[in-house]
């Protein structure tokens, strides 16, 4: 089926026959389209029809924050590649490659003394890729490409099957002419992580020059973030290197593509030029993608139904699509509740296999109902995928009650910022489930033995809870609630109401949340209007209006000093 898929996308039409012109390339929106037909064809959809068991793509895997890689599956493609929208200058670029020329420049070296070249460019080329391609594949290079121009981006699709082979990236770029051509192989990305951790996490306030502890203490989490940011978890060298080369070409103005393929993750992963609709604040930050064979949750007929009247399935009957993710990017906070929330989905579309139509008004990741129902599956003993417990245990079913809570923790702490954010329908439908699970009399003696497990999950559980109403605190911090607009008065009102309840629930204590509540109620106490109508002022003057207002407001600050006096204690 692969060898039909893309057929008639409108990529191929024009792109995909071995017969047909080059083509014309110029634009890095023009090459992405092209390379999103030339990889979802061979770097998906042929390893999907070819290797026995093809590992799907967990939904959950495409949500962030991304989970570290369980296995790495050998007989599947990796690659990675950097594209620029301009021509290369060998000596002035800041990484190495081994150079390939287009026909177009080869009349260009050949006038110069200096330079030492043959006659035959497509020769040269060749042999240049040969020196990088193991020994085993090189008869069947040499068979498809005795006298072929492989920096034609014609040939590029089914070189592909080569470059795939190679350990380092291939570097792609203008020709003389201005059209994109493969203009280099076995490119090494540098890597200065070092430097990029230690800037940005002084940037956020996370280290402080010369402070060893606070570096040690901050920086998993600095880390974390910043790869996160550009797409990743903290993996292998190949992607880490993509991303911090993405950084550096953002910071100097590049126009380009990093792409990356994990033999891991399966998933292909866009780093490119942000859009110029983008605005400010995320300009510094590339766009983010993420493309993957994904299943269909089996809950969603209304979808399932729509694929395969449609066509959209790759495989019909384990309901495979083709799922493209583009995420955006979150400036780094201390006031916001969901501090350590790098990435949040943007947007969802589901690519068909043959036309290449986009279909984007999907949601096949972030189903709500879907979760739920995983929840539930997980409480009962009915889930059966694979987990990675806290980075060093793989849980692969749940069975067990001790397997139960393992995966329920998990699944708690990758689930915590969509939680915190759900309506209150869909929370108390959350609430429901795991109430009945964790406070289960039948439940207790089982408990009793796995005793640090289960207040581990009612611990995250707590968090949650909590986290919830420091939102609303965020929320009600600007005068909006349930997304109106309200009066000073009902925000002093619900604030109070608020951290009264919260006070009684922090006998699971947990200190960014009090820090959070803390820095918002000063930010509301500080509010120079409330500060100018209805606090600096004489008491007997104010309405009756004010004065529940300066009341509600010293009930406000003595809140925050038991707030101060419980998290001093506790630090203690």
């Amino acid at each position: 089926m692969w060898k039909k898929a893309f057929s008639k996308a409108p990529g191929f039409k024009k792109y995909g026959r071995r017969n047909s012109p080059s083509p014309e390339l110029r634009t890095l929106e023009e090459l992405k389209e092209f390379l999103d037909f030339s990889h979802i064809k061979y770097c998906l959809l042929k390893p999907y029809f070819e290797v026995k068991d093809y590992p799907l793509v967990e939904a959950r895997e495409l949500l962030p924050s991304f989970e570290v890689d369980l296995y790495e599956y050998k007989a599947l493609p990796g690659m990675s590649l950097v594209a620029f929208e301009r021509q290369l200058n060998s000596f002035q670029e800041v990484f190495q490659f081994d150079a390939l020329h287009a026909l177009s420049d080869w009349e260009g070296m050949l006038s110069q003394d200096s330079c030492i070249v043959e006659d035959n460019a497509i020769q040269t080329n060749l042999r240049t890729f040969q020196s990088r391609l193991p020994k085993r594949h090189h008869p069947d290079f040499f068979k498809a490409y005795d006298s072929a121009d492989i920096t034609n981006m014609k040939n590029y699709p089914k070189l592909l099957s080569f470059l795939l082979e190679l350990e380092r990236a291939h570097v792609l770029a203008h020709d003389s002419a201005g059209q994109f051509t493969l203009r280099g192989i076995y490119s090494s990305l540098p890597s200065n992580l070092d430097s990029e951790l230690k800037q940005f996490g002084l940037k956020i306030g996370k280290f402080r020059p010369g402070d060893s502890l606070m570096y040690e203490c901050n920086r998993l989490f600095v880390y974390q973030f910043m790869m996160e940011l550009h797409g990743f978890p903290i993996v292998s060298e190949r992607r880490t290197s993509s991303a911090m080369f993405a950084i550096r070409l953002l910071r100097s103005g590049e126009r380009f593509i990093v792409r990356v393929l994990g033999q891991s993750d399966r998933t292909i992963t866009t780093l490119m030029t942000p859009p110029e609709s983008r605005p400010k604040p995320f300009k510094k930050y590339p766009r983010v993608e993420k493309m993957a064979l994904v299943q269909v949750n089996e809950n969603q007929k209304d979808a399932i139904a729509f694929f395969n009247e449609n066509g959209y399935f790759v495989d019909k009957k384990k309901r495979v699509v083709i799922l493209r993710v583009t995420y955006q990017q979150h400036e780094y906070s201390p006031k916001n509740v969901r501090e350590d929330r790098a990435l949040s989905v943007l947007r969802q579309e589901v690519i068909h296999p043959i036309t290449g139509e986009i279909m984007d008004n999907v949601n096949i990741i972030q189903n709500v109902q879907n979760m739920i129902l995983r929840l539930n599956d997980i409480v009962r003993g009915e889930y059966r995928i694979a987990i990675n417990y806290k980075r060093n245990e793989i849980i692969s079913s749940t069975e067990t009650h001790e397997n139960r809570l393992k995966v329920l923790y998990s699944w708690l702490s990758k689930h915590m910022h969509r939680i915190v954010d759900y309506s209150d329908e869909y929370y108390s439908q959350v609430v429901k489930v795991l109430d009945g699970y964790l406070l289960a009399p039948d439940n207790y003696d089982i408990f009793n033995e796995h005793y640090l497990l289960h207040q581990e999950v009612w611990s995250r559980y707590s968090q949650i809870q909590q986290a919830r109403k420091v939102r609303i605190l965020e929320d009600l911090r600007y005068r909006k609630y349930k997304g109106e607009p309200i009066s000073y008065g009902r925000m002093l009102e619900l604030m109070t109401e608020i951290l009264s309840e919260l006070k009684f629930e922090i006998v699971n204590y947990f200190d960014k949340l009090v820090v959070k509540v803390l820095i918002i109620g000063n930010d509301v106490i500080s509010d120079p209007y409330l500060q100018r109508q209805y606090v600096n002022v004489d008491e007997a003057t104010l309405s009756p209006y004010g004065r529940k207002i300066h009341s509600l407001y010293n009930q406000l600050a003595q809140l925050l000093d038991e707030f101060r006096f419980i998290r001093k204690s506790r630090t203690t």
